[in-house]
């Protein structure tokens, strides 16, 4: 049987384009909906300095936000976090320190602390929203976890959490 030339190039594109279709649409399905690219300039975070901290028997590895290009960057961009890690911020002033989930691909759980470490308030927040997550009492540091982390532990106001680096 004789197919002309025409016919067998029509075929073999075909047998090509199936596939290759069918993987450029797997492909672009697999990958989440919400993921972001770090932007340019944005620190990565291992360059972030980081603290050991504790809350009662938890040890807590947390990188340190203490200037204003690290707290506007926080948790952005970042999709997991190891069990026991977070992000520790640290302000000049006390005050009502708010916070907000722009751009934050994880759920999170806030711990907002006096000078000396007392936790004063615990808020869960969703990824990805604009709410605000105010303390009802002024403080110098928050600490930021995943979402139920301070539940799970056990954590409450009222408790505090030790080796805190010096507010400026």
């Amino acid at each position: 049987m004789r197919f002309p030339m025409r016919s067998l190039i029509a075929r073999f594109a075909v047998a090509v384009a199936l596939p290759l279709a069918a993987l450029t649409f797997t492909a672009t399905t697999i990958a989440p909906a919400h993921a972001q690219q770090m932007p340019a300039g944005a620190k990565q975070p291992s360059e972030f300095p980081r603290a050991k901290l504790t809350a009662g028997m938890f040890v807590i590895d947390a990188a340190v936000a203490a200037n204003d290009a690290d707290r506007e960057q926080g948790l952005m961009y970042r999709t997991n976090l190891a069990p026991n890690e977070g992000m520790l911020f640290v302000f000049n002033e006390n005050a009502v320190h708010c916070f907000w989930m722009k751009n934050t691909l994880i759920p999170l759980s806030i711990a907002f602390m006096r000078a000396d470490g007392t936790v004063t308030d615990i808020d869960e927040m969703q990824a990805e929203t604009t709410n605000n997550h105010c303390p009802k009492n002024n403080g110098v540091y928050a600490l930021e976890m995943s979402k139920g982390w301070f539940t799970s532990k056990g954590i409450k106001p009222g408790m505090k959490i030790q080796g805190l680096p010096a507010a400026q």
